[in-house]
């Protein structure tokens, strides 16, 4: 609960004191523009179905997933259904208007503590028939202020099979507000777009407060102490509670025909102590294997489509307006074809693995994975939930930075932003991709599994070395999270949520990759000194870059200029190493990851010149390297407005070390093995 320092204050010096709050029609932030559309906000608590909802009304594609805290910012976007056309926002999941965290601070402030003008025209307060009385508490808290309210209940179908039945009419009249049973994840909204255009059109607000209901925080400026404050918070929240009591009592019927709760006896070994993490880890070596061989056949239609009739194309085009053979047909077709391919090339790794980490969060194991890990995250001073955010970063880092918000604790979160970068996102999947099949064959996919595994260990490893250092205050807390019902992953979401993921990661990586491809080319064309005849590239203004920093990583085996330049492309994407080989070592970059061919063998060769010999163990080396190292621009970017410069440069810092550390390890131990 809220409270107060001791000693007498009044509410309105309280209220002023009060940062100032960003408003639902502001122009900053991803917030609404106001453009005389009514603005209707969607809230709710976490796990409830209120970003399907978003989804379904705005066909925006909002990040889904069946776990606690998905929606950690503030989405917009246009609903038009008939004559109804608003504005949506999507607040961030809370609990209630008494925020433990940023994203419930965020919900708080943008509903009843923006001034009166700028707040939503319409609340619609997202329930879940499976847990009426949970859900509720929001609700109760948001009758209490002058607001549009109508509730839009979820998981009726859910709640059915359990024998529960919810009557929405007599919900209505418990609460006074329109109550709408909708099923978003089938796209089941049609009601609710009518009671939404009756309720805007009412002239007051369509939810007053209970008769039993405690007034709105804001309000008489008498004079209360810190102790009277708390005991009128208590009184509040009890008034709330019997509020919902009465509404559950009134509303909820019991069948006495629920199905056997299998989602419990799945849970008996899917969060058991010792069998819980061997089917986690089950599971991730599924995704990876299935993620590294299914991709293969459609590799190589793109490698035949792009090797072939693309770049053939071109270069007859080229040749037939007399610009054959010039730095133009090198940097169209070595250079961006080569790029974009690349990328392209990458669509189908993404994809599978996007649908199956779709399929692992819509199925609601995901959340199952935080509980499984939770002692391992307690261990570095983090509560198990911050497992999920750290899930996004396999994804992508950037949204993973972010998603930290959902972390009350201000120290926590520090810490798991600055742990966010040792998660192997997808981007570095297609170098471990390209390495491990060229270095290892048929056993790629075990040493890619290996991989995202050390990478949990680096997790937990910095993890204990900041606790134990800069971080010595961190406490640890129990885990407190909803454990939804597993359900069937719906085929439309999970298009949606691959579609949406895979787009994102093409407008980010697109960009990136073409102008890192232009910047090599034209590094590579600039000559500074002489190079040898076999490698005209080292004598270039990136060649030069390149050798001076190879001596870094002689100690790790992988002390070569082709080496060293592709990870300083990697500092900037780490999706375009695999075209910075393409172009430094001059040969045509592989359209299936899986047979590198020419790029190949030409690796293999400069480790084991690198290594003396010694190639195993400098490849595994160069694998952990890129694991650990620092993270893509936007990345930092991301963590830079999260906590601020100089913990970005710690955590950059950091990161270096502890990755050149271990992949020296790696290679001084590897070697001394026969």
């Amino acid at each position: 609960m809220a409270t107060t320092s001791a000693g007498p204050v009044t509410r309105d010096r309280a209220a002023a004191a009060r940062p100032s709050v960003p408003s639902c029609h502001g122009d900053a932030g991803g917030e609404v523009v106001r453009d005389g559309r009514p603005v209707v906000a969607l809230a709710g608590s976490p796990n409830v179905g209120k970003s399907s909802l978003f989804n379904a009304v705005t066909g925006a594609r909002r990040t889904v997933g069946n776990w606690a805290g998905t929606s950690v910012e503030v989405g917009t976007g246009a609903w038009r259904a008939g004559v109804l056309d608003v504005a949506v926002v999507d607040l961030p999941g809370a609990y209630s208007l008494d925020p433990l965290s940023p994203d419930e601070e965020l919900t708080r402030d943008l509903l009843v503590r923006a001034d009166p003008a700028e707040r939503p025209d319409l609340v619609v307060v997202v329930v879940s028939a499976t847990d009426l009385a949970r859900t509720l508490y929001l609700a109760a808290q948001v009758l209490e202020h002058p607001l549009r309210v109508v509730l839009a209940m979820t998981m009726g179908d859910v709640a059915a099979r359990r024998g529960i039945r919810v009557d929405t009419d007599a919900l209505a009249a418990a609460l006074g507000v329109p109550v709408v049973a909708v099923d978003p994840r089938r796209g089941t909204v049609t009601g609710l777009a009518e009671v939404v255009r009756t309720a805007l059109a009412a002239r007051q607000p369509v939810a007053a407060p209970p008769a039993d209901a405690p007034a709105a925080a804001a309000g008489s400026p008498e004079v209360v102490t810190g102790d009277a404050f708390d005991d009128e918070e208590l009184a509040a929240a009890d008034r709330r509670f019997a509020v919902v009591a009465r509404a559950v009592a009134a509303a909820t019927h019991r069948s006495g025909t629920a199905r056997t709760d299998w989602s419990d006896r799945v849970d008996r070994v899917a969060t058991h102590p010792v069998a819980g993490p061997v089917v986690f880890l089950a599971v991730m070596w599924a995704v990876f294997q299935l993620t590294t061989r299914v991709a293969a056949p459609v590799q190589d239609a793109l490698d035949g489509l792009l090797s072939g009739p693309v770049s053939g194309g071109l270069r007859a085009v080229l040749g037939a307006v007399g610009l054959g053979g010039s730095w133009v047909e090198g940097l169209l077709v070595d250079g961006l074809v080569a790029g974009v391919g690349m990328l392209l090339t990458f669509v189908p790794l993404m994809a599978i693995m996007f649908c199956l980490l779709a399929i692992l969060e819509d199925s609601g194991y995901l959340a199952r994975a935080a509980v499984v890990t939770d002692r391992l995250m307690r261990a570095v001073g983090l509560p198990g939930r911050a497992f999920l955010p750290l899930v996004v970063g396999f994804g992508c880092n950037v949204p993973a930075v972010s998603a930290t918000r959902v972390l009350p604790n201000a120290r926590q979160r520090l810490l798991t932003v600055l742990l966010v970068p040792f998660t192997s996102c997808s981007a570095r999947l297609t170098v471990y991709v390209l390495v491990s099949s060229a270095f290892f064959g048929k056993h790629a996919g075990d040493v890619v599994f290996g991989m995202y595994v050390l990478s949990i260990v680096l997790i937990i490893g910095a993890g204990l070395l900041l606790r134990s250092t800069l971080l010595r205050a961190m406490g640890t807390e129990d885990l407190v999270l909803d454990l939804p019902r597993y359900q069937l992953p719906m085929p439309r979401l999970l298009a949606a949520v691959t579609w949406m993921r895979l787009s994102a990661f093409l407008r980010t990586a697109g960009g990136i990759i073409v102008a890192t491809v232009v910047l090599v080319w034209a590094l590579s064309a600039v000559q500074v000194t002489s190079g040898r005849d076999a490698e005209p590239v080292q004598g270039s203004a990136y060649g030069q870059l390149a050798t001076a920093a190879a001596p870094v990583f002689s100690p790790a085996g992988f002390g070569d200029w082709h080496a060293t330049g592709a990870l300083l492309v990697g500092f900037v994407a780490k999706e375009a190493v695999v075209s910075s080989w393409a172009q430094t070592y001059a040969t045509q970059e592989p359209g299936d990851l899986h047979r590198p061919g020419g790029l190949g063998a030409s690796l293999r060769a400069d480790f084991e010149r690198s290594s003396g010999g010694h190639v195993t163990p400098a490849v595994l080396a160069f694998l952990v390297f890129l694991l650990g190292y620092t993270p893509c621009v936007a990345t930092l970017a991301a963590q830079r407005r999260e906590i601020g410069r100089r913990w970005t440069m710690i955590g950059v810092g950091l990161q270096f070390a502890l990755a050149w550390t271990v992949a020296v390890a790696v290679f001084q131990v590897g070697r001394l093995i026969p």
